[in-house]
């Protein structure tokens, strides 16, 4: 069975959402961030740098919340045939990972940067229900998890952004996001 390892206030909810999202059973091993657990060398044998969400499966270790999506989405058949439509979902989990949540939760960027990462998001929600048309995909689960977070976390107005709030609320009633992010705000 796959083993995500996170912390309590860690990327590994986003990985835990997509795994809900699939339906695929995992064992969630929580590590105590504050007693240093992901330093210690049975954590850095799975990931050297000591960062979570990590993912064991069998022999595989793998981190980085936006690899894993990547794996996962690959791994269970959620990826495009082409390679043009695997490099689309790839670009948008990387600009989730650094540029979007630089953007977003860098205090020293973040009034400049808001408003040039929402408005074209903001067309785009405005125009599909999500970042790649119709239905719902990883690249969905990466971005919308930092646009989630705003209002969790940074309370800011995006009464600009009405097509982005829209986009959170209906990422937010999906019941895997319920059940992993969603906890986060209740």
């Amino acid at each position: 069975m796959l083993k995500l390892y996170g912390g309590v206030r860690s990327r590994a909810s986003i990985v835990q959402w997509y795994l809900e999202e699939l339906g695929i059973p995992y064992e969630f091993v929580l590590l105590d961030m504050e007693a240093g657990e992901h330093r210690k060398p049975d954590f850095l044998a799975i990931n050297p740098i000591g960062k979570v969400p990590a993912i064991v499966e069998g022999d595989f270790r793998l981190w980085e919340s936006g690899a894993i999506l990547l794996y996962l989405a690959e791994k269970y058949g959620k990826m495009p045939e082409s390679l043009e439509g695997k490099s689309t979902i790839a670009q948008w989990v990387i600009f989730a990972n650094s540029t979007l949540a630089t953007g977003l939760f860098v205090e020293s960027v973040r009034e400049q940067e808001t408003p040039k990462l929402l408005t074209p998001l903001n067309q785009i929600f405005d125009r599909q229900p999500f970042l790649l048309g119709d239905e719902f995909t990883v690249a969905d689960v990466a971005v919308g998890s930092i646009l989630a977070y705003v209002p969790m976390m940074l309370k800011l107005d995006l009464s600009e952004y009405p097509a982005v709030l829209g986009y959170i609320q209906r990422i937010s009633e999906r019941p895997a996001f319920g059940k992993t992010i969603g906890k986060r705000s209740a």
